[in-house]
Formats: structure tokens, sequence, C-alpha cells
């Protein structure tokens, strides 16, 4: 019988395209990168760089883009046997525009629909994903069908069992048009003036997912870092939003209050993203969220409040990022971790949380308590934070142990602009 995965994770997955020169205008940019992308994706990664037996479940266009996305995988020693092709549909693509310490638009390409919403139940290894010690699913992968659905089955055949973490992941942009199906809408979206919309960032959502800001002041949704902060401190961001987050919405901000912010009537089959939440909640032993997050999930803002939420809603560990002010971890049997951020100088804070996301599934695994697995949690998104690339910047273990002993991250990208 083949060993269990120490990490299966499943959903979103693109083509990142960032600008190789910071403070640029995406409009000036000539020249850009090409990376792995997808919270999911470079969580998988992050975990893989810390000797962990990783694979993800997902779709990708049946395109060169899609070619690319499996040498990568394969390049980062992610099992890949779960990626399958969608013919209808193109691999997603993201731009970004990097502003530091704290503006990081991100322009997302997942028009008419994104294959990895196109993920079947019935095609699911569902032995597989029973067996894994860590099973970490997203919250964007309830926002249609046939993806909801899969998803869902994959927490019941869990059945509590091992860890199984719910990244809260609130998107409010993929969720306005996926009603039965519907994929979002093409092309990026702008609030007023032209500025993006703010909507919570891919898998660059640093803080976003890692509970740390980069470089976002305190309140904001820079999701940027987990670990990054104003480009000082980093902290647990707390939002999901990597920045602006200008994508292939119809225009609706990201970050609308809790009970607005859902999908409009008849989104999601006429059931509110929070009632999709609760219901995913259920099945989940961690969830991981930013407050924009954990009000979608909870009604709940106040951190304290929202932790013990979650944890009503099911789940042993409620993991809060509160960006500059750090993270907040509260288990079920009491016990309270307080995390303040790690000083960073931050360079790009997309792909921070994922590092955080990463190396959280590594704390738990290795059964380290609550605050350890927070401190070196913060440690690997403050690093991500420090470079320009996200899932090729994922940190080392010598790495994150070198940051933890120094108390900062200091180091600067090559060629980044100060």
């Amino acid at each position: 019988m083949p060993e269990p995965y120490d990490v299966i994770t499943m959903g979103r997955i693109g083509v990142d395209l960032y600008p190789l020169r910071t403070g640029v205008p995406l409009a000036r940019v000539d020249t850009f990168g090409k990376f792995l992308g997808g919270s999911p994706a470079n969580v998988a990664v992050a975990a893989a760089r810390l000797g962990r037996r990783t694979a993800v479940v997902t779709r990708t266009g049946q395109d060169p883009f899609g070619t690319y996305l499996h040498d990568q995988l394969r390049e980062f020693g992610v099992d890949d046997r779960w990626v399958t092709p969608v013919a209808a549909y193109p691999t997603p693509v993201t731009f970004c525009e990097v502003f530091p310490p704290d503006d990081f638009p991100l322009y997302f390409y997942r028009q008419p629909k994104a294959p990895d919403l196109e993920i079947h139940a019935s095609e699911l290894d569902l032995a597989a994903i029973r067996d894994a010690r860590v099973f970490w699913m997203t919250g964007t992968g309830l926002c249609a069908e046939p993806s909801r659905t899969a998803t869902l089955a994959a927490l019941r055949a869990r059945d509590r069992s091992g860890i199984t973490v719910f990244d809260l992941d609130w998107r409010p942009m993929f969720w306005e048009q996926s009603a039965e199906g519907a994929g979002p809408a093409a092309g990026p979206a702008a609030g007023p003036n032209g500025a993006p919309t703010g909507a919570p960032a891919d898998g660059p959502t640093a803080g976003a997912n890692t509970g740390v800001t980069a470089g976002a002041p305190a309140g904001a949704n820079t999701g940027a870092a987990t670990g990054a902060a104003t480009a000082t401190t980093a902290g647990p961001t707390d939002g999901a939003t990597d920045g602006a987050m200008v994508g292939p919405t119809t225009g609706m901000t990201a970050g609308a209050p809790a009970g607005t912010a859902g999908a409009p009537a008849g989104a999601s089959g006429g059931v509110s993203p929070s009632a999709r939440y609760r219901e995913a909640l259920a099945h989940a032993t961690v969830a991981v969220g930013n407050l924009d997050e954990c009000e979608i999930a909870t009604g709940e803002r106040e951190p304290y409040a929202a932790a013990r939420a979650l944890i009503d809603a099911g789940v042993e560990l409620a993991v809060v990022k509160r960006g500059p002010a750090g993270v907040l971890a509260v288990h079920r049997d009491g016990t309270v971790a307080d995390v303040p951020p790690l000083p960073v100088d931050v360079v790009n804070g997309l792909g921070a949380g994922d590092a955080f996301g990463g190396s959280l599934c590594h704390g738990l695994l290795a059964g380290w308590e609550t605050a350890r697995t927070m401190r070196y949690a913060n440690a690997a998104g403050a690093i991500v934070a420090s470079r320009l690339a996200c899932s090729s910047a994922m940190p080392f273990p010598h790495e994150v142990e070198a940051a933890l002993a120094e108390g900062a991250v200091i180091s600067r990208a090559p060629g980044a602009a100060r």
C-alpha cells in the first residue's frame, strides 16, 4: 500500500506574470517573470520545500501554460498526478504590479471560467485524500460547481480524520458570477477613479493566508505577507487582499462588509457564501483566515470573537491573521498563541500567506506547540515577502531557522528597487 501523503491541497492554480522591476506601473512594464501561482499550489510547494511529501488536486487548460505548470510542480517536488486538463477553458493567468511596501494590485484572467473550478467529485481519489496526513482546501473551491460538490465530497471523505485545513480564502470576485456554473467575468475590475477594487489576492495573498501583512498598515487588507509588514514589521495580514485585487470581476469591491460581500441573489444556487463556509467548517479541524475572511465565515471581526466562533463552528484550531498586529491562534483545549510579526524589508507581499500555510502544515505535522508553529510560519511568510517571486521564493528549513535566530528578515531580492 502506498505511503500516505503528508499534504494534499485542492483548488486554484495558474500562471503568475510578475514585473521584473518593482515600482513600475503595469502599463510601462516590458519584462515579466513567469511563475507557478494559485494559493493551494503554492502551499503545496511551500510544504515540499520543508521536506514534506505533497500533491495538489486541480485542473489546468489543455495548453502550453498547463504544460508549464506540470513542469513547475514536478521541479518543486509536488506530485502532479491529480492535475488534469480541461479542453474548454484556458489556464488562468494573473498579472501584478509591485509597489513596496504595501501595494500589490493583482489582475486575474480566469474567463470564461477557470479550469480549477471544473474539478468533479467522480474524479477524486478519495482514498488518497482520506489517508493524507493534512488535507488543505480553500473557500474559492466552494464558489462554483462542480468544484463545490467535489470539495465537499473530499471533506466528507476525510470525516475529520487527520488534519483538515480550511483556508477561508475569501475572494468576492470569484463568487459574484458563479451562479450554477458561471465563471468569473473577464477583465480587471476597478473601483472609484479607476483604482483597483482591492479584492483578496491569489496565491500571493501573502498576508491573506499567511498571517503577516506585507507592509499593509494596520487594518489594511494587503494580505501581503504572512509575516511581512509595513516594510518594518511583518505580521499576519488581516486581509485576504494582497494589495488591491483587480480581477476578472464585475467590479464588485473585495472587502465588502459581511452580509454584502456575498454573491448576488441567485449566485451559488441561491445559498450565501457564509452558509457555504459554515457547511465546510463542520468538516474541518483547522481554519485559517484574515479578519475579512473570518467575518464572512462567522460574522465576527474582533480576533478573539472570530476565533471562538470558528471553534464553535467545529474546528479544533482557529488561526486569525491580523496584519501588522501579528497572528492569533486559539485551540479548542484553551491554548492561545498571540504571536507578533517578524520585521522584514518588503519587496513583494504576494505569496507570503502561502508560505505561512505550507509552514503551518509543517509545524502541525511535526507536533510542535502552537506558538512555535506560528512563529515558524510567520518567519517563512516574511522571507517570501522579502523576495520578488512566490512559488520559487518559498524558503528551505535552514532559511526559516536563520530568520528566527536573527529575529528579522532584512534581505532584498537582487535588483529590487529601494
